[in-house]
């Protein structure tokens, strides 16, 4: 998949997570801001890394930003992310 154009998934609700990705060319390049990050930046930033691998896509930049979402939440989030950009 090629990341065509900007879009974003998620509210900014409690408990959701907004992802929005862009076009890259220097890899998957992640900015995260989390409420629960101190505790859980590392897992939510290897979720995020480990769906755009699955989707096949090798350059991208993501913006995330979390509010306590649950681990299949960010999956699907950046799921929807992903599959809006690349169309």
């Amino acid at each position: 998949m090629e990341v065509k154009r900007e879009a974003r998934a998620g509210t900014e609700e409690k408990s959701d997570i907004v992802v929005t990705v862009s076009p890259g060319s220097e890899g998957i390049r992640l900015e995260l801001e989390s409420t629960v990050a101190r505790s859980f930046g590392n897992a939510i930033r290897t979720t995020i890394e480990n769906v755009v691998r699955e989707a096949g896509v090798t350059d991208v930049n993501i913006r995330a930003s979390d509010k306590g979402a649950l681990d299949y939440v960010i999956k699907a989030r950046t799921k929807t992310a992903l599959t809006r950009a690349c169309r």
